[in-house]
């Protein structure tokens, strides 16, 4: 087969890395790319945003199958566009992405189907959402009803930080359109995970677990970013959790999707918080985490492709995954100023002897190419990757390769996976 993968950053870079992989994949292409992906794809100068562009280089290269990588030209309607064309696609349709397009319409979804999720208003007037802040108290969470790249949560912790938060949103000096409505809910308490599955709009192949770490600073301190580092499997998501996930949270949002006519085809992220009274839904997301997609497909043992094509085929009915029992953690690398004003331009030395550690992957997220040079291109940067039959002895192994990267200007956290450590490490 001929593959296009859409996207240009770490997660699309794992993704390559796992396809290219394939004894299927004849021929891989990604759109644009970024320097890591060069390796094991031909580079298309064609950003995400081109739908047009992108249906048009998927007829002239004969390309068999699109995996699209980022929200943005899901929500946009990219996959529609190419399924129009008769080009078969990963990913799900505009109206299927609202899950992640639209915090909104995904509060409404558990609140018509009795999904347990944090308690929340929708608000398009700053007046009306303060009038709740105060009603409510804090702490309490304020989120940009759009897109905004990960970053549009913010966990008051005061009602002065609320309201604050709320105005910036709503008057659109903070994220655009994206925060012309807010959602206001109901802080919860708990460990924060991510639970993946792939679903052809009926059936369901569960994939596996992982947790994020969305504060920038040690010790979960500082603003929201992109997320700063993850790993595979974690402590905290147990099978009979894994269960209750599927059948009160997964489940149930694939059957409402396919009841309003809109069956979601894709990957289903769903960020939960596990509660003292279960699991509850924070927020789903219609794409692969990024970067816990980094950590999955290092853990995967099966052929990516075939789960992929089967989603797009309606075919997931009989489908099972295998996954390796060992650890996979990632490390983010940032660009100084990250998650505000990254600065960018920076050289970036060291890579190839830091990919020489075993069990190490580097995938590249925000880097370009210039006179031989690889330099930052971007808030995160790079992925340091590493698997090995535990957490402890993988967290050593990525930060033993970061400590290999002369990069002054980059930084990352040196805590990753700190809740799934013994006591004292």
């Amino acid at each position: 087969m001929r593959v296009l993968v859409v996207g240009g950053g770490g997660r699309e870079h794992a993704l390559c890395w796992a396809i290219s992989a394939s004894p299927l994949c004849d021929k891989l292409f990604c759109a644009p790319g970024n320097p890591g992906i060069a390796a094991v794809a031909e580079l298309v100068p064609i950003a995400d945003s081109e739908h047009q562009r992108l249906v048009a280089f998927s007829r002239s290269a004969s390309i068999d199958f699109v995996v699209i990588g980022p929200e943005a030209p899901l929500v946009a309607g990219l996959a529609d566009h190419l399924r129009a064309a008769g080009i078969k696609t990963f990913g799900p349709s505009a109206a299927a992405a609202q899950l992640e397009g639209s915090k909104a319409f995904t509060k409404e979804i558990c609140r018509k189907h009795a999904i347990p999720t944090a308690a929340s208003e929708s608000f398009s007037d700053v007046g009306s959402a303060i009038a709740y802040i105060e009603r409510i108290g804090a702490p309490i969470v304020v989120k940009a009803d759009g897109l905004a790249a990960g970053k549009g949560v913010v966990v008051a912790t005061t009602t002065a930080e609320a309201r604050q938060a709320a105005e910036e949103m709503l008057s659109g000096n903070r994220f655009g359109a994206a925060g012309a409505s807010v959602v206001i809910e109901e802080f919860l308490e708990g460990e924060e995970v991510s639970f993946f599955a792939l679903t052809d709009g009926h059936n369901i192949a569960p994939l596996v677990g992982a947790q994020d770490h969305k504060r920038v600073g040690d010790g979960d301190t500082g603003p929201n970013t992109g997320g700063m580092g993850a790993y595979s499997p974690t402590p905290h998501l147990t099978s009979s959790l894994e269960q209750t996930v599927i059948e009160r949270i997964i489940r149930p949002t694939v059957k409402a999707m396919a009841d309003l006519g809109t069956p979601f085809q894709g990957v289903l992220y769903a960020g939960l918080m596990l509660t003292g009274s279960g699991p509850k839904l924070i927020e789903y997301n219609c794409r692969f985490g990024d970067p816990e997609c980094q950590v999955l497909m290092l853990r995967l043992k099966s052929d990516l492709l075939p789960a992929l094509i089967a989603t797009a085929d309606g075919a997931l009915a009989n489908f099972d995954l295998r996954w390796h029992e060992a650890t996979a953690l990632a490390v983010v690398m940032a660009a100084a100023g990250y998650p505000d004003a990254p600065r960018k331009g920076s050289e970036i030395r060291g890579l190839e002897r830091a990919a020489r550690v075993e069990g190490v992957e580097i995938f590249h997220a925000g880097t370009k190419s210039e006179n031989g040079k690889i330099l930052a291109n971007g808030g995160r940067v790079l992925n340091v990757c590493a698997m090995a039959p535990s957490v402890g002895a993988a967290r050593e192994r990525a930060y033993r390769a970061v400590d290999l990267i002369d990069w002054p200007q980059g930084f990352c956290r040196r805590d990753i996976a700190w809740r799934a450590m013994p006591a004292g490490a």
